[in-house]
């Protein structure tokens, strides 16, 4: 199974222009991202597609693979699928690039064992917190018993009223694909859903098309706003400070022992 991640970064975001070449650390967001997807073992590739000249500047002067695509792209799942055809895999794992704090070993749980023909699949995490819940940049989701999507949406879902025994999810911006399910999502027309909801995965779900679920263990924020930054860039900080060697002890110097002149 070769599997290649490709790391869709726009430059004209409609919340955060420029996002994925703000600066954490010294270093741009997008730089952040693919060191992390680098480290995931089930790929065999690693590339960049963007639409914008400064991020392919910036991926060239950090050494990062990159594909420049179509500023006419609408969504960041046909980039992925502009960029996949010059490059031969098996299936195509997209990374959003706006996860810095993506965990490796969890892009590696979205990566199938085999397939052929139509496969996608999308990682999902559980909900820790309230704010998570009704924050409509948190994408929730809800599957059935086999882990099929059954809908996404920006509101908290499902709506608790008969009980509140229940573990919310929100999708994490880790998905793979074959071609075949590429090519599905650029020719197949956007539903009213996903038009009112303004998110991609809810295409596959509007046309009769498997999304298969995955649930992970992740603690990963997408930023999404200036003020995503500012905590991601502190989270960083405090890596970065634990990683830091610890220097020993200063040793104090010995005292020098006088020695008397003799006197002739």
């Amino acid at each position: 199974m070769r599997a290649i991640a490709i790391i869709p970064a726009r430059y004209d975001s409609t919340r955060f222009k420029g996002k994925p070449l703000a600066d954490l650390c010294g270093r741009p967001m997008l730089w952040w991202v693919y060191h992390q997807v680098k480290k995931a073992r089930r790929l065999a590739e690693v590339w960049v597609a963007t639409d914008h000249p400064a991020i392919q500047e910036a991926c060239g002067a950090y050494q990062i693979p990159c594909k420049l695509t179509s500023p006419q792209c609408p969504t960041s799942t046909q980039r992925v699928w502009e960029a996949a055809q010059s490059l031969e895999g098996d299936v195509y794992v997209c990374v959003n690039g706006d996860e810095p704090l993506i965990d490796p070993q969890v892009i590696d749980q979205v990566v199938p064992s085999s397939t052929e023909g139509f496969f996608a699949a999308n990682l999902m995490a559980p909900i820790l917190s309230p704010v998570e819940a009704v924050d409509e940049t948190n994408i929730k989701v809800v599957a059935d018993e086999t882990g099929r999507a059954l809908f996404f949406s920006r509101s908290p879902i499902p709506h608790p009223k008969a009980s509140v025994d229940y573990q919310f999810y929100k999708h994490l911006g880790v998905l793979a694909y074959t071609k075949e399910a590429l090519a599905f999502f650029d020719s197949a027309p956007r539903g009213p859903l996903e038009a009112v909801e303004d998110i991609n995965e809810l295409r596959f779900i509007e046309h009769g098309k498997r999304l298969q679920m995955i649930p992970v263990q992740a603690r990963s924020l997408s930023v999404d706003t200036p003020k995503d930054l500012e905590y991601v860039r502190a989270v960083l900080r405090e890596k970065l400070r634990k990683q830091q060697p610890k220097l020993p002890p200063r040793k104090r110097p010995k005292k020098l022992q006088s020695i008397p002149l003799k006197r002739s």
